[in-house]
């Protein structure tokens, strides 16, 4: 590329290379901290996927019936879980943006280059979710991101704060009237069907492999018409550029603002879904319930990341080393696509019916345990490669396929 069609440099200026990644000690703690815990809320919202053999509820994938301790995992589930781990997912995705962005521009790249290295890189993120989906998992999330990601960064990546503010209420606002449209709408909402549940219980492997590429296909393209991803995204990216989760001491009251209110806020339409799902409460529409529970999800998201912000600074300002707990989640967050990948490994082998089939004897309470006990495995792993000073697999993967211009 020549200095003449590079207006981001002087003609004395050679084109420098895209910076190498960042190192693991260089770090921020927040963010990592935020995506090692929201690895333990995607378990738990996936692992009711496979409970292939159970009638559905008329909540997300739910069953219909089970047992006290059943119903209290169902309704932690969609309080806490259920349409948050996508919207924590996006911000912190595009928090990320908003970093490797920057540090590229700081390392000597121009603008054009460090586009390019993320368009390269959301490309390869919609390559890996492809794969994911045809092996293992239909329920996959990468492929969603790394689209949101080639879409939406030319699109607002170098926009003003005043613009992404716009948008954001936009977006916002629209939400807001497709719920108020909802409670005016007599019907009940979309009854989950089986779909999901036959991908699971298909027990030819070469066979499923058609199924889970039906399946997630479609969402794909879906997870950007609700506006819930979009919104978190540009959220995101209006906190990376303030450094909200780097820096959290400078913005500690907006920080306590946004997880109390972003939590209440979720886990009260969640909580009145889930009481709705086992029978306690039917007074309200249930189209009502299901549009605000999603539509929430935004704030719930958002006000986890700022919870884990609030939780950085406390450790940052008491000068002692993490705990190890702390350290731990902190190594699977700097591994957070390893992580998550991880999790299809051991679930979708252990739970379909292609491989060993448990996922037909398990309730809901049974396979909340089954997704925090792979969880815990995927947190020792990850600090084992931590106290080695490697990386994930996946991370090594995406980022020689993205890198591999600047090591020409």
């Amino acid at each position: 590329m020549s200095t003449a069609t590079d207006p981001s440099r002087t003609p004395s200026e050679a084109p420098a290379p895209p910076r190498r990644p960042t190192p693991l000690g260089e770090r921020a703690l927040a963010p990592d901290l935020a995506r090692g815990m929201m690895l333990l809320l995607i378990a738990l919202a996936h692992v009711p996927w496979f409970l292939y053999t159970a009638d559905l509820g008329h909540a997300l994938l739910h069953p219909a019936e089970g047992g006290l301790a059943d119903r209290i995992a169902q309704v932690v589930t969609l309080t806490a879980v259920d349409a948050r781990t996508h919207t924590m997912f996006a911000f912190l995705f595009a928090y990320g943006i908003g970093q490797l962005h920057t540090r590229q521009l700081v390392g000597g790249a121009s603008n054009r280059e460090a586009r390019g290295l993320l368009r390269t890189r959301h490309l390869w993120m919609f390559v890996f979710g492809l794969v994911h989906a045809a092996l293992l998992w239909q329920g996959d999330i990468l492929g969603t991101y790394g689209l949101l990601g080639l879409l939406f960064v030319p699109l607002f990546l170098r926009r003003s704060d005043r613009t992404l503010k716009v948008w954001i209420g936009i977006l916002l606002a629209v939400g807001a009237a497709t719920c108020l449209a909802a409670a005016a709408l007599p019907v009940a909402p979309p009854q989950p069907t089986d779909a999901q549940h036959l991908v699971v219980a298909e027990p030819d492997y070469l066979t499923s492999v058609g199924l889970r590429l039906g399946a997630w296909a479609p969402t794909v393209l879906s997870g950007l018409a609700t506006l819930a991803l979009p919104t978190a995204f540009l959220l995101g990216l209006l906190a990376s550029r303030h450094r909200l989760l780097e820096e959290p001491a400078r913005h500690l009251p907006l920080l306590r603002r946004t997880a109390i209110a972003g939590i209440a806020v979720g886990w009260g339409t969640g909580l009145l879904l889930g009481l709705s799902h086992v029978g306690v409460l039917d007074a309200l529409s249930p189209m009502l319930l299901s549009t605000a529970h999603f539509y929430t999800g935004i704030f719930a998201g958002v006000g986890y990341a700022a919870l884990f912000g609030l939780i950085g600074h406390r450790i940052a300002v008491r000068g002692t080393s993490p705990s190890l707990p702390t350290r731990a989640l902190v190594s699977l967050g700097r591994r957070s696509l390893s992580g998550y990948l991880a999790q299809s490994v051991i679930f979708v082998p252990l739970l379909s019916a292609w491989g060993l089939g448990v996922g037909a004897h398990l309730s809901s309470w049974s396979a909340m345990l089954v997704g925090i006990a792979s969880w815990l495995l995927t947190v020792v792993l990850a600090h084992a490669l931590d106290r080695r000073g490697l990386r994930g697999p996946a991370e090594i993967l995406l980022r020689r396929l993205s890198y591999r211009r600047s090591t020409r």
